[in-house]
């Protein structure tokens, strides 16, 4: 559960480090989000989760 815990700040220091140091950036990124249609969002996470699992899987073994 520590971990857990561990993996959720470390995911709240990155989207904060990010969004201080460009705000511009994630604004203009989350404006060009709004415009994919729900099946490329979908896509993409899906990805994203895939390579998140793999790598956690790997650093774990």
């Amino acid at each position: 559960m520590q971990d857990l815990f561990s993996a959720l700040c470390l995911v709240a220091i990155l989207e904060g480090l990010f969004l201080f140091a460009a705000p511009l950036v994630w604004k203009r990124m989350a404006a060009r989000l709004l415009e994919l249609p729900a099946a490329a969002l979908r896509q993409s996470g899906a990805v994203l989760l895939a390579i998140g699992l793999a790598a956690l899987w790997w650093l774990r073994h």
